[in-house]
Formats: structure tokens, C-alpha cells, sequence
């Protein structure tokens, strides 16, 4: 009897414990899987039915999560939607989740790992677990400039960068829409509203322009060209370079011409300093074919060509082409054929430049809060690299000074400051060109760096819609 009572709990211990190891397996280690598993509509209803934490500009918030009247208790609702949608992304039952919702989806849900002090106090106190606020370092008057200065059907980015901390002061592009349309409940109207918002031409929901838009820089990347003719020790301010109206290639029917109508035709030679005023591609072109394909893209990369970032949202690399021809050179180091680069990956040169050739990290969020306000964390400044060197970028800058002064740049000047300035024209379609500028004020001690793009416009169109917008946002950034 005794024999068969042992056999008896033997079995039932045995039972017990493959019970018990497999809930802890699944609870432990298959935990994660199932939770992201697209068929666990009980983990989708939890995660809707969370009182997510807001996304704030200047304390105030432009995604928040308020009581809805439905099974999933709340709404993501988003304050001047088309204005920030860029960076907020969205947050939808149906589409999923993007940029900063998506990139600090864990941080917002209250489910992150930095949390699990909170989550536990709530699961005893029987409070409801919220999640964390996320504050931008976004200048909301300065974001709102930035975004009247695109006019309405324009295709275009401007960022607005803090070159000693990597801090992103505005960041807009348009077309813009309308997170709300997209992070309604009723799946219907939402998929009725993305198919209306799909027929905009140049716009994408699901992308920011600013970070993973790749556009033909034109000639702001000569910046990248007279740095690494610099860094390379064979050219100074006083080197001259071969300047004719046109660049011509042997063997085939290709020539690489100046702008007629600028001043490059004046000088048959030209220093740097000349070349960089006036923009003239043929001196920028023969300093590629003179120092190499690999010392270009060399420079390029400490410019942080080539590298993914995540500020937290995702940057696209910008890119450099490789095995190229000496007519694929000469176009590519004067910003065309496959040279392509994000409207931040410009403000990055600028402000490394304005920084003593020191790139730090661009960085959207400058705090995260509890649902207490308790601090949860706080991003330091992080240098990425020494793109240049001091000396480089001190006669970079007086260079970009004398751009804004005398040559292509004049747009940009502010009474009393000196303005360090680069324009680009990029030749793109029959239609229009891409306009640039990018700089940074003052050029002696520099708090603001700017990039701006606006897509297939004319030349007069461009030339007044970023020299004297970027003068306009750097002058509020003064003036604050």
C-alpha cells in the first residue's frame, strides 16, 4: 500500500513540476513572442487600452492619449498634427506605429525595462500603469517659422540645429498630413483616409523627408570638397587650381560646365576661397580628379557619409557613389550624378564645421519623464567624430563668411553677425532643380546651424526661398 501511495505522489510531483516548468517557459522565455504575435488580439486590446504617455514640444503636448467612449478606452490624439507628423509619426490600430511613436513606442507604452520599478508599484497599489512623456528638444516658435517658410504645395525640408550639442531645433518638410486621419479606431475610415493621403504626389506617411529622404545636393557638397583638399595638406588659401568655363574629358563627348551666368568666367584660375564664393564647378571637379575618388569619400565618410543613425527616430545614410569614371568624379564631387544626402546630413556638415570640425550626434529628445514627472533619463550630448580638423574648420569658416558676403550666399546676411553660408543648385528633372543652403550664425561664436532644401523649383524661386529663409531663422534664434 505504501508502495503504491509513493508511486501515486511520485506522479503527481512529476505532473506538477512539467505543469509548472512549462508556464514558466511560456511565461519567461516564449513571453515575447507571443506578445508580438499579429494573432494575440488580447495583447493588442492591452496595448490599446493603455493610457500611453504624451510626446511634449515646450511642456506642451502634441501626442497625448485621451478617454475614448470603445473597447480600447483611449484615442492618440495629435495637436497641429501636419506640423509635427514628421516626427511623431503615428500610432495606429490599424498601420502600426512610426518614427517617434515607434521608436519610443516601449518608453511611451510604459512596458520598457527603465520602467519596471513603476510597473511594480502600480501592480500592488492597483493604480493604473501609465507611460512615460517624452520631451522634444523642438523650439515650437522656431518649428512654426520653419514650416510658414516652405510655401503650401512646395516640396521641401529646412532643420535647425544646435551645433555644440547636436540638439534639433525644428525639423519640417512638406507635404505634411494629418496623424489623426490614420490613428482612428474604425479600420475602415482609417485605410479610406491613407488611400486619400497616398494620392498626394511627393508624400509618404510612413517616411520623414528630413532623415530618409535622399536628394542631389548640388553644390553644398563642395564644402566636403575644399575640406578634404584642406585636410589633404597638397592645397591651402593660397593654391591655385585651373578654373576654365568648362571641364573636358578625353575620348567622349562630355563637358563639365561653370554656371554661365555666374562669376566664374572672370578668372581663368581661382583659389579656393574664389571658387567657393562663386561655386565654380570645374575648379571642385579638377581638386576630385586631383586628389582621388577614395580621398572624396574619405571626407565624405567624417562627415558621416554612409552611417545609419537613430536620433532615436532612424536617418537614412547618405551616399557617396563608388568606381566612378573621371566624368562621374568630377559630377559627383560637385553634388550630382549618384552623390545623394538627407537634408540633416547637411545641417551635420554645417554644424560641424561651426563646431571646431567636431560632429556631435543630432538629437530629438531631451528628456523622459514618468507619469510622476520623476526623471527616467536625459541624453547628454555625444560626439560622433572629428570631422575636420580645427585649423580646417576655422578657415572653412571665413571661407563660408566671405560666401555670404561677396558671392552666391548674400541672401542670408544679418545686420552686425557674420553669417558662414553654402548654396547648391541641383540639376534633377527638365521640371526644376533642388535649392540649397546650408550655414550657421554667428560665424565667431555659433549657436544656430541651418539646411534647407526645396525640390524642383527654378533658380530665381530657389535662390529666394533659402538664403533669405535661412537668414530669417537664424535671426530667431539670435534674437530669442
Amino acid at each position: 500500500m505504501n508502495q503504491a501511495i509513493r508511486g501515486a505522489w511520485i506522479v503527481m510531483i512529476g505532473m506538477f513540476t512539467l505543469v509548472l516548468g512549462s508556464l514558466t517557459y511560456v511565461q519567461f522565455f516564449e513571453a515575447a513572442e507571443l506578445t508580438a504575435n499579429p494573432w494575440n488580439n488580447r495583447q493588442l486590446y492591452q496595448d490599446y487600452g493603455r493610457q500611453r504617455g504624451a510626446i511634449l514640444v515646450d511642456g506642451r503636448a502634441v501626442a497625448q492619449s485621451v478617454p475614448s467612449n470603445d473597447q480600447f478606452n483611449y484615442q492618440r490624439v495629435y495637436d497641429e498634427g501636419p506640423l509635427y507628423a514628421h516626427l511623431t509619426g503615428f500610432y495606429s490600430l490599424s498601420l502600426g506605429s512610426t518614427q517617434l511613436e515607434d521608436a519610443e513606442s516601449e518608453i511611451l507604452a510604459g512596458t520598457s525595462s527603465s520602467m519596471f520599478y513603476d510597473r511594480m508599484v502600480s501592480l500592488f497599489s492597483g493604480a493604473e500603469a501609465g507611460g512615460a512623456s517624452v520631451e522634444l528638444t523642438i523650439d515650437p516658435e522656431l518649428q512654426r517659422l520653419a514650416w510658414d517658410l516652405i510655401p503650401d504645395g512646395q516640396r521641401g525640408s529646412i532643420v535647425v540645429m544646435e551645433p555644440s550639442t547636436g540638439n534639433v531645433l525644428a525639423m519640417v518638410s512638406k507635404p505634411s498630413y494629418d496623424p489623426n486621419l490614420l490613428s482612428g479606431h474604425d479600420t475602415s475610415i482609417v485605410m479610406d483616409n491613407l488611400a486619400v493621403l497616398s494620392e498626394q504626389p511627393g508624400l509618404s506617411v510612413y517616411l520623414n523627408p528630413a532623415t530618409e529622404s535622399l536628394v542631389a545636393p548640388g553644390s553644398v557638397f563642395k564644402l566636403i570638397d575644399a575640406a578634404a583638399a584642406l585636410e589633404s595638406g597638397d592645397y591651402d588659401a593660397g593654391s591655385e587650381i585651373p578654373n576654365p568655363p568648362a571641364l573636358e574629358f578625353p575620348g567622349i563627348d562630355y563637358t563639365l560646365p561653370n554656371f554661365v551666368s555666374g562669376g566664374c568666367a572672370s578668372r581663368p584660375t581661382a583659389d579656393l576661397e574664389f571658387a567657393l564664393e562663386q561655386s565654380c564647378n570645374t575648379a571642385f571637379a579638377q581638386i576630385a580628379l586631383d586628389l582621388g575618388e577614395e580621398a572624396i569619400r574619405e571626407q565624405a565618410e567624417q562627415f558621416g557619409f554612409g552611417e545609419e543613425l537613430f536620433i532615436p527616430t532612424r536617418v537614412l545614410p547618405s551616399t557617396f557613389p563608388t568606381e566612378l569614371t573621371d566624368p562621374e568624379l568630377a559630377q559627383s564631387a560637385v553634388g550630382q550624378f549618384d552623390t545623394r544626402v538627407t537634408p540633416l546630413q547637411m545641417a551635420m556638415v554645417a554644424a560641424a564645421i561651426a563646431n571646431d570640425g567636431q560632429q556631435m550626434k543630432p538629437q530629438l529628445v531631451s528628456s523622459i519623464r514618468a507619469a510622476d514627472l520623476e526623471l527616467i533619463e536625459s541624453p547628454q550630448p555625444e560626439v560622433l567624430r572629428q570631422s575636420v580638423s580645427r585649423d580646417t574648420a576655422d578657415q572653412l569658416t571665413e571661407w563660408m563668411v566671405n560666401v555670404v558676403d561677396n558671392g552666391t550666399a548674400t541672401g542670408a546676411q544679418i545686420a552686425g553677425v557674420r553669417v558662414a553660408g553654402k548654396t547648391g543648385t541641383a540639376e534633377v528633372t527638365d521640371s526644376g532643380d533642388n535649392a540649397w543652403f546650408t550655414g550657421f550664425a554667428p560665424a565667431d561664436d555659433p549657436q544656430v546651424a541651418v539646411s534647407i532644401v526645396m525640390e524642383n523649383v527654378d533658380i530665381p524661386t530657389g535662390q529666394q526661398l533659402t538664403s533669405p529663409s535661412a537668414r530669417r531663422l537664424m535671426e530667431a534664434v539670435l534674437n530669442r
